[in-house]
């Protein structure tokens, strides 16, 4: 096979071409080509899924992961077992929860100090914790990005004043002005005039991570809108007259595109960690509400009786942190203009 200039074409390079039609074509091809990426992802999306059965399992289960069953009763193989055990340790006083029956639907991972089952806790916490950490991503990545493209457009003293904004957040240690915050909220929640936040309710977590992480999106935003302030068809369009919404709508904002995409998975992990430690301090989800980080607090007390209880959220979050990481790393890397080379060699 030859092209119009009667220069020989491998069938290599002809398949090549025809998979490279555009740059979003080739970052999928190149993130297909991730293997650990595509698992990562696919682990993920099972977790969500998971997460997202949770009231169908509570159903079909038939029990309430959020009332005490201290005197409830199963059945394992016919014969009637207590949910709450007599302890047999010491002086023999007290009782210690049931353990893994490893039978779905029938207290799969045991029950907690108050007798609830903790794989439907499990699973409704998950489900808190992706909406707390999705929430919280959305409210950085649409802060971040508005302060990083005003502060990088416009520059001067608007830019002055956003930056000394930025640089005031930065000084904190992030859990540090997280804790502060949510100690702050957690006794009366939030009143700004007609706006008002229950103490008990999901946003107040929300709101706080997600200004905690605003430098994080808001410094290498504006660092990339600079450059793209002084490229030439920005200047172009300035030079004619456009209105500056309009360059910042059309011109710069598609062009940093990539760059929030590669932050979505990140910053999910990272708001996935920063609510569990909150919730685990309890100054994050509140009761009778469920996340992984309160389970791992109720399996605080278990850990020599029970370790499932703590041990199955903190694995949850673990799994759930990594295969984002490993995703954004491959999401990062098939984005990324300059990997075109090592696509062509594969």
């Amino acid at each position: 096979m030859t092209n119009s200039e009667g220069t020989p074409v491998t069938t290599e390079v002809v398949a090549l071409q025809r998979r490279t039609r555009g740059p979003w074509a080739l970052a999928f091809v190149k993130l297909r080509r991730n293997k650990a990426a595509m698992a990562s992802l696919a682990v993920f999306l099972l977790i969500v899924l998971a997460c997202l059965s949770a009231p169908l399992y509570a159903r079909w289960a038939g029990v309430d992961p959020f009332t005490s069953t201290l005197d409830a009763v199963i059945q394992i193989d016919g014969v009637d077992v207590p949910v709450m055990e007599q302890s047999t340790e010491g002086l023999g006083l007290g009782y210690t929860p049931i353990g893994p029956t490893w039978r779905l639907g029938n207290y799969f991972l045991g029950a907690d100090g108050q007798g609830r089952d903790v794989m439907a806790r499990l699973l409704y916490g998950g489900l808190n914790s992706l909406r707390i950490a999705g929430a919280a991503t959305i409210f950085t990545l649409i802060f971040g990005t508005a302060i990083g493209l005003v502060a990088g457009y416009f520059g001067g003293l608007v830019d002055t004043m956003l930056s000394r904004f930025l640089d005031v957040l930065w000084a904190f240690p992030i859990y540090l002005l997280a804790i502060s915050l949510s100690i702050v909220t957690i006794a009366h929640g939030i009143a700004i005039g007609p706006i008002v936040i229950e103490s008990g309710s999901l946003w107040l977590p929300i709101i706080i991570i997600g200004i905690v992480y605003v430098p994080y999106v808001a410094r290498p935003i504006r660092g990339h809108v600079l450059s793209l302030r002084n490229s030439e068809f920005v200047l172009a369009a300035i030079n004619l007259g456009v209105p500056g919404s309009r360059i910042l709508w059309r011109d710069i904002l598609p062009n940093i595109t990539t760059t929030l995409i590669v932050f979505v998975p990140l910053m999910l992990a990272l708001n996935m960690l920063t609510e569990s430690a909150l919730s685990f301090l309890s100054i994050g989800v509140q009761p009778p509400a469920a996340s992984w980080g309160t389970i791992i607090q109720d399996g605080q007390a278990l850990l020599y009786t029970r370790p499932v209880v703590a041990l199955a959220p903190g694995i949850a979050i673990a799994i759930s942190v990594m295969a984002l990481n490993v995703f954004g790393d491959g999401l990062r890397d098939a984005l990324d203009p300059r990997s075109k080379v090592r696509l062509g060699r594969e």
